[in-house]
């Protein structure tokens, strides 16, 4: 189990290349499942959770090469409509395969997701958009059973814009008889992306990026190969605006695409970091004194994201004033806060657990400290950039989970930091 080792209070500045998207690439994993034929994704990254992802494909009999960046994928031969509790266990995102393997298979039994611990993250809007389209669910103990001799396209409502509830029924649909409407689908970016690659592959589908999202079904034989760039990472680039601004720096991402952005950086804004978007481009340079922000709030897109959170609270707790974060959809989001205040950060978790007071500035100092998920590890290697002294960040299996050697990139931009073990 590695560790990261921080020498903080080393100024970044230079630039970096943002990759592909962790949330965009995993389910486009899962939808080369529809097709018998060839996909190649490129701009993948090299993280655990793609990883994971291939484990997952070839486990159900799909033949995947690994091309640099590029994933060619086969799938004419899956055989299995198991996915194994192995891989599901390590893998939130793995409930993915529930919609493309029950449209491909007919039927498909898969374990509870695992991934990180954010509270408890029900996925009753998966099983209900899979019953929606005709699918006989059981829910046992340990896994879940699906199956469905055909699925039918229909309305589905969702009571909340889940991007991975929209993801799983815009999979399933592609291959049901008829037209499904997901009406209050989730906008987030990735959901794009996923339709432009289905796109590709011959299917129909059309709305990605507003609240309504149609998709007329198609026979499998229908679809073809398909060939897709997976977007950049809009929380990676985030990630590496805020370690610069923490340490006084600046830093020009590039690979980028500014309105996936504009979240983030009017945020940044607001603590009077200069921000400069040009193409497909955006520089930062870091204030004398970061300012704080009255009230954030995360909010499903084209809101403040949630995996932001940490590594903004990280980067609030040096700026001068009170800020307030709410958070609104996990409520175990928040394990990093005592971590934060063992390296002198000064935050007041209220008692619903999910409303944090950021008392700033104060003057981080290096500390051991636990990472307990991917975005909060990611905040907490921000506050050992920031802070005076060495800091050791353990379990460093998280933020490699959605990060593609995050040591390596801070160390171009002048950062002290290597992962140990």
């Amino acid at each position: 189990m590695g560790e990261y080792h921080i020498s903080g209070g080393k100024c970044l500045s230079g630039q970096l290349k943002v990759y592909g998207a962790k949330n965009a690439v995993l389910p486009m994993l899962a939808a080369t499942v529809l097709s018998k034929n060839i996909s190649v994704i490129h701009n993948c990254p090299e993280i655990s959770d793609t990883f994971m992802a291939v484990k997952i494909l070839e486990s159900v009999g799909a033949k995947v090469t690994i091309e640099n960046d590029s994933l060619i994928i086969s799938t004419a031969t899956i055989d299995n409509c198991e996915v194994p509790d192995k891989y599901v266990r390590e893998m939130r995102s793995s409930i993915i395969f529930l919609g493309s393997m029950l449209a491909r298979c007919g039927k498909v039994k898969i374990s509870y997701p695992g991934g990180c611990p954010l509270g408890t993250r029900p996925i009753d809007l998966h099983i209900k958009g899979m019953r929606a389209l005709g699918a006989t669910v059981i829910e046992e103990p340990e896994f879940i059973f699906a199956e469905a001799k055909k699925l039918i396209g229909t309305r589905i409502d969702l009571d909340f814009p889940s991007v991975g509830a929209t993801e799983n029924i815009m999979l399933a649909a592609v291959l049901a008889e008829g037209q499904t409407i997901i009406s209050n689908a989730a906008k987030e970016p990735e959901i794009v992306d996923l339709q432009n690659f289905l796109l590709t592959m011959g299917a129909k589908v059309s709305g990605a990026g507003s609240d309504v999202i149609v998709i007329d079904g198609v026979v499998i034989d229908d679809l073809h190969d398909g060939e897709h760039f997976v977007m950049p990472d809009r929380i990676v680039a985030g990630t590496y605006l805020c370690a610069a601004a923490i340490t006084g720096g600046e830093l020009l991402l590039t690979n980028i695409i500014p309105e996936h952005l504009h979240p983030i950086t009017s945020k940044l804004a607001e603590t009077n970091c200069e921000i400069q978007m040009e193409g497909s481009k955006v520089y930062l340079r870091a204030p004398k004194r970061l300012k704080s922000i009255e009230r954030i709030r995360t909010h499903p897109h084209p809101g403040f994201p949630t995996d932001m959170q940490p590594q903004l609270m990280a980067l609030l707790s040096t700026a001068w004033g009170v800020s307030i974060i709410e958070e609104t959809l996990f409520e175990s989001r928040n394990k990093h806060v005592p971590e934060l205040n063992r390296m002198g950060a000064d935050i007041t978790l209220l008692s619903n657990g999910m409303t944090s007071v950021i008392n700033g500035p104060s003057n981080l100092r290096g500390a051991n400290v636990e990472c307990m998920d991917l975005r909060g590890g990611a905040a907490l290697i921000i506050a050992g950039l920031g802070a005076k002294g060495m800091t050791i960040v353990k379990n460093s299996m998280f933020v490699e989970r959605g990060y593609v050697r995050i040591e390596e990139d801070l160390r171009k931009i002048g950062a002290d930091i290597w992962c140990v073990g």
